[in-house]
């Protein structure tokens, strides 16, 4: 049963990321993302710890300290702003970088998409703000990325998904600033 519930799983995902990445012109992101959790590093460590409201990566991670797919997964999609790490100059130490548009508005696709996914019947236009304002990524991730997803999720929250994907297309996508 966890083969067929954790690809199920994948494949809803996948399809409501590329919906919404198509809403907003990104075909080809939405078409190859997340191609990695097919691989057997990924997907097979979904499959072991399958449990169909959370993320396995969340149930590997509380067993070892970490998440070996977690760490494969985010060196591999644009979309995650863990990705966005690099030498900053001047302090030659590692930190965030900012995201270029086309990555956020995937992320922000993706950020739905598994709220959606994973809430069902639950999930509210604020479930992605909200679960942004619990989580605590604030010191990893970029600080222009962070106010630029929550704007974006706050828009989705207060005006809905067709406002917030005309933004995107609008503003975001063509280098506006906001």
């Amino acid at each position: 049963m966890n083969f067929f519930g954790h690809l199920n799983t994948v494949l809803h995902h996948k399809y409501l990321v590329m919906k919404g990445c198509f809403r907003v012109g990104l075909v080809w992101q939405g078409l190859t993302h997340d191609l990695s959790k097919f691989s057997p590093s990924e997907f097979f460590v979904g499959v072991r710890y399958y449990q169909g409201n959370r993320s396995p990566n969340t149930k590997e991670r509380e067993l070892f300290g970490y998440s070996q797919a977690w760490m494969h997964h985010k060196g591999r999609n644009r979309h995650h702003f863990e990705y966005w790490t690099d030498l900053v100059p001047g302090t030659r130490e590692y930190g965030p970088v900012e995201m270029p548009p086309r990555y956020l508005a995937e992320m922000v696709m993706d950020r739905i998409a598994a709220c959606k996914t994973y809430q069902g019947k639950a999930y509210t236009d604020a479930s992605a703000l909200e679960y942004l304002e619990r989580a605590r990524e604030g010191a990893n991730i970029h600080p222009e990325t962070r106010r630029k997803l929550h704007f974006l999720l706050k828009l989705l929250a207060e005006k809905g998904e067709r406002e917030m994907c005309r933004f995107i297309r609008q503003t975001v996508l063509t280098g506006k600033p906001f």
